[in-house]
C-alpha cells in the first residue's frame, strides 16, 4: 500500500488525523482545477495490475510528500510505458524491495514539484501525469548567476507559480515528520535553490529535471547533493560555444531577453548559460539588454543590438521576436550582415497552432507576411533535441493517455514532455546508485555516497542515452533549425549537438546565408573605432586633389561606357538582325525533311505510354504553317497586315523578342516585313500544340505527364512576367506547343504591333479564341501591366480545366452552349459568376482549389505565377522538370524499391535466425549453444560442486487416474509455466521434466562459486510458496502437494546425442538428490548434510534436523528440513 498524505495547513501525520483539512489540488491542463480531497488516503498499487508480486508480510507504506504548498492524495501515477507505479520501488524499511530496480531495503522517496500559474510566461512541463503533481513558488534566492537578477519584495502579486517561500517550509516538514531518503524536484529554480541548500545540509539526494540555472553548478559551495537529470543552462552555453568555434566567431555577441522579474524567470535563466559561456569561457565581449514591452521598447532594443554585435541571441516570447524582426527588416538589419539565434528550447515557435503553420515561426495571425518571412531568413532557432528512440515515443504516448484518463487534461506531443521523461530517468539513476551503494555494504541514508555514484556514468533511459558529467549534471542534446526553402519559409533541422560527445553534427543541409556565408562577428571599423586603421582624420590637400582626379576619370569612364552602349544599341536597331527576306523562306513538301528524322522520332516514342502523334498513314501532322529557313524547319505565322511601319517602338519590340532565350518559351527567329508577306518566324515544335494533344484520345496522359506540362507552363509564364515584355495577353492551349523532347513551350507572345485578327467580328472562330479571355479584358479590351498579368492567370485556369477534364476549353457539364453564349455570360459578370465545371473524380481537390482561385472574378484575388509555382510544387512533390526526368526518377525509385525489398528479406532472415537461436537456447545452456553454433565439439566437463533440485507431486498417479489425459496435460502445462517464470529470477538451469518430476541445477555450465546452494534453496522456497496458491483448473478445491529434495556434490555434464541433443548430468550426486526427493514429505524441502554445510556459510536460512534416514544405496544419511530464509527477525 502506498500512502499519500497532504502536508498543507493542518496537523501533520505525527499529530493525528486532520478533520477539517480540504487542501487544493493543482492539475495540469488548459487551466488549473482546484479539487477538494480528504486529508489522507491509501491506495493499493497491486489493485491496478498483476505484473508485480504481492508483498511478503506487512510492510510500512511510504508517504509521498507533495510539497511545497497545495497537495492532494493520489495513487502513484506511472513513470513509464509499462509500469503502474509512481516509483520503480516501494518504501520498505523491514523487508526486501519487490521492485526490479531496487535490491535490499527500499528508500523513502518524496516528490517536490512546482504548481502552475497564470502569470507564468512559459507553461511548466507536463510532469504531473508522469509523477505526483504539486507545487507552488516565490521570488529569488541569490543563485549567483552571471547576469545579475533584480529581486522584488514579496507580495501576493509577485509570488507566481514558482515562489521560494513555501518550498523550504515544506522541505523542513518532510524532514521532521517523514525523514525521507531522497527528494525528487522541485523543477522551478527558486524553490530548488532553497530546498537544494537544505538537502546539501542534510546530505540528502535532491534529483530534479528542472533547475536550469547556472548557479546549481556550484555543487561544492551550496548544492553538494543536487543532481540534474534534465537540461540546464550551462549545457546550452556549451552548444553555443561549439557554434562560435564552427563559424569562427571569437570577438563579440549580444543577448536580448525578456524578464518579467516574477515567477521563475525562464528566459533569464535560459540565456544565462549563453552569457556565462561566451564571456567567461570564450572571453568574448558580450553585452545584454532586457526587452521592455512598453512603447518604444522594441526600438531601444534594436538600437542596442545594432551598436553591440553582429551575432545576436534572442530569448523571449515569439511576439517579441516578430516585433524585433519587423524593425530589423525596416532598418536593413536582415541583409546578411547580422545573424539572429532565437533560443526557443521547447520549440513552441515550430509547433502548429490555430494561427501558425508547423515549422513556420514567422507566421502570425496575418497568414502570409512575406516581409517577415524574408526577415526570418537570418533567424536560426535553437531547441532541445527530441529523442527518437521507440521507448520515448511510447512513454510520451502513455503520458498523454494518462493525462487524459486520470487528470482529464488534453496534452499534445511537445518538447515539454522531455522534462517528464528526464524526471523518469532521474528515478532510474537513483535506483542504480542505491543498488551499488547497498551492494557495497553502504546505507540508503548515506546520501553523499549515493550522489557520488551518479557522477560520470551513462545508461539508456526512456529519453535515450543519459550521460551524467563529473558535476552530476546531465549532458544535453540540442538541435539547430534553419529556413530550408525561402519560398515557403519552412524550417528544417540543419544540425544536432550531441552533449555526451560535445560534438556538433551537421545533417548535410547547408545553411542558406543571405550573402552566401556566415557574417563576420567583428567586421573592421564597425565596433573597434579606436583601431588606427580606422582613423578618419581630414584628408590632406594632395589627397583631395588625387581623389578629385580619380573621381573625374571614373565619371569620364562611366560616361564613355554609356555613350558606347547607346551607340551600340542604335547600331543594333539599325542593323535589324531580326529581319528575314521572303525569298529566304522555303516552302514545300515537309515529307522530305521527315524522311530522315522520322525513324529517329518514331523510335523515341516506341514503348511510350503517351501514344504517337502520327497520322494513320505514318506521316507527322503539321500543327502550324511551316517552312525552311537556313536548312531548319520553322513555324511561320502570317500577320493580317499589308505593311508594318518600323517605328522606334516596333524596333525595340523586335530587339527584345530576339534577346529572350528561355527553355519554356519558343525562340523568336525573326520577322518578314516584305509587303504583302508580313509574318513572324519562330522555333517549330513537332509534337503540336497542347490543345491538339488533349483532344487526341489515342494519347494516354497520366497525371505525372499532366503535371509536367502544367509545370512547364508555369515556368514559362514566371519568366515572361519577369521579363521586359511583362505579359502574354493571349494565353491559350493552342499557344502552348510541345517539342520533340516533350518540353512544353509558350508561343505567340510579345510583338503587340504585329497583332491582328482576320476573323469576322461575330464569327464562331473569334468567340472560340476568346474562351480563355478574362472577364475584365472582355469588358475593357486593354489593361495596365498588372491587370494584364492577372488576366494571364485567368487564362491559365481555363487551361488547367482543359488538362484535368480533357473535354475541350470551358467545358460545362450538362450544357451545350456556343462559344459566343459562353463569352457573353462571362462578360456580363452576373452572380453566380459563370465558370467551367469541376469534376472531383478526375482530379485532386488541391487542383480544383487552384482553378477556382485563378479564375476568381476579382483580379486581386488571383495568385501570381510565382505563388502558383509553389502551389504546384506542394501537391506534386514527386514531379520533376520534364517527362524524361520523371521517367528516370521512376527507374531510380524502382531500384530503391529493390534495395528496400532486399533489406526487408534480410531482416526477415535475421528474425527467423533469432527465433531459431532462442529455441536452441531453450534446449541447451547458452554457453553450450554458442559452442555448437561455432562448430566446436562440446566436451564433457566435470564440476566439483553443484546443487541439484528434484521435485514431484505426491499423489500424482491417483490424480492422473481420476482425470482425462487432456486435463493432466493442462495441469502440468500450467504448473511448469508457473515454475519456469519463477526460476528465471535465479541463477539456475532447468535440466528436464519427466511427468510430474522437475529437475533443476545451479553451478553449471557457468560456475558461480558457492552461490549454487543459495540460489537453489531460495528458488525452492519460491516454488513451494507458489504451489500453495496454485489452482487446478478441473479440481479447484484440491491442493497440489509438492515434495522437494536437494543435494550438493560433484557431477559430470555434457551433450548427449546428435539428433535432438540433450545436456545431461551424470554422477552419484544426481542419484542422491533424487533419493532426497523420494524420501521427503509433501510440502517440505528435504536437504542433505552437504547442502546444509554450504548454507551455514550464508547464515540466513532456518533449518531443522530431521535425523538419520535410510537412503537406498547410501545407507543412513543425516538430513534436514529447510524452513525458510531469515530476514532480520522474521522468516520468509
Amino acid at each position: 500500500m502506498v500512502g499519500i498524505c497532504p502536508l498543507g495547513p493542518g496537523p501533520h501525520p505525527a499529530e493525528g488525523p486532520a478533520t477539517s483539512l480540504t487542501p487544493n489540488v493543482c492539475a495540469w491542463g488548459q487551466g488549473w482545477v482546484e479539487l477538494p480531497s480528504p486529508p489522507c488516503a491509501l491506495f493499493s498499487p497491486t489493485s491496478q495490475t498483476t505484473a508485480h508480486p504481492p508483498l511478503l508480510g506487512p510492510v510500512p507504506s511510504p508517504t509521498l510528500g507533495l510539497a511545497p504548498h497545495h497537495h492532494r492524495p493520489l495513487p502513484p501515477p506511472p513513470l513509464g510505458p509499462t509500469h503502474h507505479w509512481a516509483l520503480p520501488f516501494h518504501s520498505n524499511t523491514t523487508g526486501p524491495c519487490p521492485s526490479p530496480h531496487i535490491t535490499g531495503h527500499c528508500p523513502l522517496p518524496h516528490w517536490v514539484l512546482p504548481c502552475p500559474s497564470h502569470h507564468r510566461p512559459l507553461p511548466p512541463p507536463p510532469v504531473g501525469p508522469a509523477l505526483p503533481p504539486h507545487h507552488r513558488a516565490l521570488p529569488p534566492p541569490p543563485l549567483g548567476p552571471a547576469l545579475p537578477p533584480t529581486p522584488k519584495a514579496p507580495s501576493s502579486e509577485l509570488e507566481g507559480a514558482c515562489s521560494e517561500y513555501v518550498a523550504p517550509l515544506n522541505a523542513v516538514d518532510l524532514k521532521l515528520y517523514h525523514d525521507p531518503d531522497v527528494l525528487f524536484g522541485p523543477g522551478c529554480v527558486y524553490p530548488a535553490a532553497s530546498v537544494g541548500r537544505f538537502a546539501s545540509h542534510w546530505r540528502l539526494p535532491l534529483i530534479t529535471a528542472g533547475a536550469v540555472a547556472t548557479g546549481f553548478s556550484h555543487k561544492q559551495e551550496h548544492y553538494g547533493t543536487t543532481v540534474r537529470t534534465g537540461p540546464s543552462a550551462p549545457k546550452l552555453g556549451a552548444f553555443v560555444s561549439q557554434l562560435h568555434a564552427h563559424f569562427n566567431w571569437s570577438a563579440r555577441a549580444a543577448l536580448l531577453y525578456a524578464d518579467h522579474k516574477t515567477d521563475d524567470r525562464p528566459y533569464y535563466f535560459t540565456i544565462e548559460g549563453v552569457y556565462q559561456e561566451l564571456q567567461e569561457a570564450l572571453n568574448l565581449s558580450v553585452r545584454y539588454h532586457i526587452y521592455a514591452p512598453a512603447e518604444g521598447g522594441a526600438d531601444a532594443a534594436l538600437h542596442f543590438l545594432r551598436a553591440s554585435a553582429r551575432v545576436i541571441y534572442i530569448c523571449g516570447p515569439l511576439e517579441m521576436l516578430h516585433q524585433i524582426m519587423r524593425l530589423a527588416q525596416r532598418e536593413s538589419l536582415t541583409n546578411g550582415d547580422y545573424v539572429f539565434f532565437y533560443v526557443d528550447v521547447f520549440g513552441d515557435s515550430l509547433r502548429a497552432s490555430a494561427t501558425r503553420d508547423a515549422l513556420k515561426p514567422w507566421q502570425n495571425k496575418q497568414s502570409q507576411d512575406v516581409g517577415l518571412r524574408q526577415a526570418f531568413q537570418t533567424v536560426l532557432v535553437i531547441t532541445y533535441h527530441e529523442p527518437q528512440n521507440p521507448e520515448y515515443q511510447h512513454f510520451q504516448t502513455q503520458l498523454i493517455l494518462r493525462a487524459k484518463e486520470e487528470f482529464k487534461v488534453e496534452l499534445g506531443y511537445s518538447l515539454m514532455n522531455l522534462v517528464a521523461g528526464c524526471f523518469y530517468d532521474g528515478v532510474l539513476l537513483y535506483a542504480m546508485a542505491l543498488n551499488e551503494t547497498l551492494a557495497e555494504g553502504g546505507s540508503k541514508k548515506d546520501g553523499t555516497r549515493i550522489v557520488q555514484k551518479m557522477r560520470d556514468r551513462k545508461f539508456q533511459g526512456v529519453t535515450g542515452l543519459v550521460s551524467m558529467d563529473s558535476n552530476n549534471d546531465r549532458d544535453t542534446d540540442f538541435s539547430l533549425w534553419v529556413m530550408g526553402d525561402p519560398e515557403n519559409g519552412e524550417y528544417e533541422v540543419a544540425g544536432h549537438y550531441a552533449g555526451a560527445e560535445k560534438k556538433l553534427n551537421w545533417l548535410g543541409r547547408p545553411i542558406q546565408w543571405v550573402k552566401g556565408a556566415p557574417p563576420p562577428d567583428n567586421p573592421p571599423c564597425v565596433f573597434d573605432v579606436d583601431d588606427p586603421a580606422c582613423d578618419k582624420t581630414p584628408l590632406s590637400t594632395l589627397a583631395i586633389v588625387a581623389l578629385g582626379t580619380g573621381l573625374t576619370f571614373v565619371m569620364f569612364g562611366i560616361s564613355s561606357f554609356l555613350i558606347f552602349r547607346k551607340l551600340m544599341l542604335e547600331k543594333e536597331l539599325a542593323s535589324m538582325l531580326w529581319r528575314i527576306r521572303w525569298d529566304e523562306l522555303q516552302f514545300g513538301n515537309t515529307e522530305r525533311y521527315y524522311k530522315g528524322a522520322g525513324s529517329r522520332l518514331t523510335l523515341s516514342l516506341r514503348g511510350s505510354s503517351y501514344g504517337s502523334l502520327m497520322t494513320a498513314q505514318g506521316k507527322y501532322q503539321i500543327f502550324a504553317n511551316t517552312g525552311h529557313f537556313k536548312g531548319n524547319v520553322v513555324a511561320i505565322k502570317h500577320v493580317n497586315k499589308k505593311r508594318i511601319e518600323l517605328t522606334r517602338q516596333v524596333l525595340f519590340e523586335l530587339k527584345h523578342m530576339r534577346d529572350i532565350q528561355f527553355n519554356h518559351l519558343t525562340r523568336f527567329i525573326g520577322a518578314c516585313i516584305d509587303p504583302p508577306n508580313v509574318c513572324i518566324v519562330t522555333e517549330y515544335c513537332p509534337r503540336g500544340s497542347l490543345q491538339d494533344i488533349l483532344e487526341n484520345e489515342s494519347i494516354n496522359l497520366d497525371w505525372m505527364f499532366r503535371y509536367s506540362l502544367i509545370n512547364d507552363i508555369v515556368k514559362g509564364m514566371v519568366f515572361l512576367h519577369n521579363s521586359i515584355i511583362g505579359h502574354h495577353g493571349s494565353l491559350k492551349s493552342s499557344n502552348c506547343v510541345v517539342d520533340s523532347r516533350f518540353v512544353l513551350k509558350i508561343t505567340d507572345y510579345g510583338l503587340a504591333s504585329f497583332r491582328s485578327s482576320c476573323d469576322a467580328e461575330d464569327s464562331h472562330a473569334l468567340y472560340a479564341k476568346k474562351l480563355w479571355t478574362a472577364p475584365e479584358l472582355l469588358q475593357q479590351g486593354r489593361l495596365p501591366l498588372p491587370g494584364m498579368q492577372k488576366a494571364d492567370v485567368y487564362s491559365f485556369s481555363i487551361i488547367l480545366q482543359e488538362i484535368a477534364l480533357r473535354n475541350g476549353p470551358f467545358y460545362i457539364e450538362g450544357m451545350d452552349l456556343s462559344p459566343k453564349e459562353i463569352v457573353q455570360k462571362v462578360r456580363n459578370s452576373q452572380k453566380p459568376f459563370f465558370r467551367p465545371s469541376i469534376d472531383m473524380g478526375l482530379h485532386s481537390e488541391e487542383l480544383a482549389v487552384l482553378m477556382e482561385r485563378c479564375w476568381a472574378q476579382e483580379p486581386a484575388e488571383r495568385p501570381d505565377f510565382s505563388q502558383i509555382k509553389i502551389f504546384i510544387r506542394r501537391f506534386n512533390k514527386e514531379g520533376s522538370t520534364s517527362i524524361l526526368d520523371n521517367l528516370l526518377s521512376r527507374m531510380e525509385q524502382y531500384a530503391n524499391n529493390l534495395e528496400k525489398l532486399v533489406e526487408e528479406r534480410t531482416q526477415a532472415y535475421l528474425e527467423e535466425k533469432r527465433k531459431a537461436e532462442n529455441l536452441l537456447y531453450q534446449i541447451l545452456p547458452h554457453s553450450v549453444a554458442e559452442q555448437l553454433k561455432r562448430g566446436e565439439t562440446v566436451r564433457a566437463e566435470a564440476f566439483d560442486n553443484v546443487t541439484i533440485y528434484f521435485s514431484d507431486i505426491v499423489g500424482f498417479t491417483a490424480l492422473s487416474a481420476e482425470s482425462t489425459p487432456m486435463q493432466v496435460v493442462t495441469l502440468l502445462n500450467d504448473l511448469y509455466t508457473c515454475f519456469d517464470a519463477i526460476i528465471d529470477n535465479f541463477d539456475v538451469y532447468k535440466v528436464e521434466t519427466i511427468g510430474d518430476a522437475y529437475m533443476v541445477v545451479s553451478g553449471l555450465p557457468v560456475r558461480n562459486g558457492k552461490l549454487h546452494a543459495n540460489e537453489i534453496v531460495r528458488m525452492a522456497l519460491a516454488l513451494l510458496e507458489a504451489v500453495k496458491t496454485f489452482k487446478i483448473r478441473h479440481r479447484p478445491n484440491d491442493q497440489l502437494r509438492l515434495r522437494i529434495g536437494i543435494h550438493t556434490g560433484p557431477v559430470c555434464a555434457g551433450v548427449v546425442g546428435l539428433k535432438m541433443p540433450r545436456y545431461c548430468l551424470f554422477g552419484d550426486t544426481v542419484n542422491t538428490a533424487s533419493r532426497m526427493e523420494s524420501n521427503g514429505q509433501a510440502l517440505k524441502i528435504h536437504i542433505s548434510s552437504t547442502t546444509k554445510e554450504v548454507l551455514d556459510e550464508f547464515g540466513c536460512f532456518e533449518l531443522e534436523l530431521r535425523g538419520d534416514v535410510e537412503i537406498k544405496g547410501k545407507g543412513k544419511m543425516r538430513t534436514y528440513w529447510l524452513l525458510g530464509e531469515r530476514t532480520d527477525d522474521s522468516i520468509i
